[in-house]
């Protein structure tokens, strides 16, 4: 049959309302390029109820492809809705394949499904009950984690020594360049903040006792533990959250290995033993920056703002810093970790994992750094 003789049998679907079934006669052809009956139209002729069968002859089709499967998908769904059964023998069995096919995979919903409007007291209720479950996850990983310490103090946690290296440079060495270019600014901005008002009273010297107490203390700790909460933390939750969805983690489970103490606990001694050191460095880097500042613009000698520094820091001062980026990292490591191995199994789930890994780690470290603040003072370090 030449194409012309197939365009001139354009596509036609009748219904035959006979006394026992609803039989639909398909005729001419049904692919793309012809036009093809609407389907919408076709579905208002149906009845909206009936007990007989509707059934297809198609006998009379030259050819077919995926138009006519959609259509026939679209009337068969509309007739089943209004209870009207549906027998697909009188169709090609190519047809029958690829609707069973479609019918078989159930329809894509999104993986985050659409909230419903709810009450100001079911959104707390439901805020509560988040904020319970997130508390006792939290406290049971805890736990975990101090088994698995106290496993390794003793010499009996499993986990790979060459592991514990590679994180330690990339919770180290590698966080070197991002650590000193924010430290040095961070320096220069103390110096002029302070330079502007010091300047008032002639005492610009006492912008090296500025800048160094500041550093020591507080602000070479805080700027190191905000950026290795969103580099390392961040990355500690995206790998356990990608183990998760991938079952890695269920394997680990599997073969009888313990995956908080193959995982978890070098990533933890590795960020708690780094952070304090990239701390001293932002410390020396940040009062480098102030350095910059107050012997370019204030004409104060380089010998002169070194003897100003070491003589208004303590040793008390820099061990303050220490303490508290030793602190800031088992916080931080224990955010993302925590986060990672609570993970879905979706990918939409590990950016979420990874968010949530950075806002906890960050305000973990701003809440920490005050409660020891506090406690500094009482004490009176």
């Amino acid at each position: 049959m030449t194409s012309q003789e197939i365009h001139a049998n354009p596509a036609l679907a009748e219904l035959d309302c006979g006394s026992r079934d609803l039989l639909i006669r398909i005729s001419g052809s049904w692919s793309t390029g012809d036009q093809l009956p609407v389907a919408e139209t076709f579905i208002a002729s149906l009845p909206d109820t009936g007990s007989q069968t509707l059934s297809f002859n198609t006998s009379g089709i030259n050819r077919w492809d995926s138009r006519f499967v959609s259509w026939v998908i679209k009337v068969t769904d509309a007739a089943e809705a209004r209870g009207i059964p549906v027998g697909y023998q009188g169709l090609p069995a190519g047809v029958q394949g690829l609707i069973k096919l479609a019918k078989a995979v159930p329809e894509h919903k999104a993986s985050a499904p659409r909230e419903e409007a709810s009450g100001l007291l079911t959104r707390i209720g439901h805020g509560v009950h988040a904020f319970v479950d997130q508390t006792g996850e939290l406290l049971a990983f805890l736990g975990e984690v101090f088994l698995a310490f106290t496993r390794m103090l003793t010499g009996k946690a499993r986990f790979r020594g060459g592991d514990l290296l590679l994180y330690i440079q990339q919770t180290g060495v590698d966080a070197l360049p991002i650590v000193g270019l924010i430290s040095i600014l961070v320096g220069l901005i103390l110096a002029f903040i302070g330079a502007i008002q010091l300047a008032m009273f002639g005492a610009q010297i006492y912008i090296a006792n500025l800048v160094g107490i500041a550093m020591v203390r507080e602000m070479g700790a805080m700027m190191a533990a905000v950026i290795m909460a969103g580099r390392t933390g961040a990355a500690f939750s995206a790998q356990l959250g990608s183990m998760q969805v991938n079952e890695e983690i269920d394997a680990f489970k599997t073969l009888g290995i313990d995956p908080v103490e193959f995982l978890v606990l070098p990533r933890i001694l590795a960020l708690t033993l780094m952070l304090p050191l990239l701390c001293l460095y932002a410390d020396l880097l940040g009062i480098l920056g102030g350095a910059m500042v107050g012997t370019t613009l204030f004409d104060i000698s380089l010998t002169l703002y070194v003897e100003q520094t070491i003589s208004s820091i303590s040793l008390a001062d820099v061990m303050v810093g220490v303490v508290k980026s030793g602190v800031f990292g088992i916080l931080i490591a224990l955010a993302g970790c925590v986060k990672g191995m609570h993970c879905g199994r979706s990918a939409s789930s590990v950016g979420d994992a990874t968010t949530a890994a950075v806002v906890m780690s960050i305000v973990a470290v701003v809440v920490a750094d005050a409660v020891m603040t506090l406690i500094n003072n009482a004490i009176g370090v």
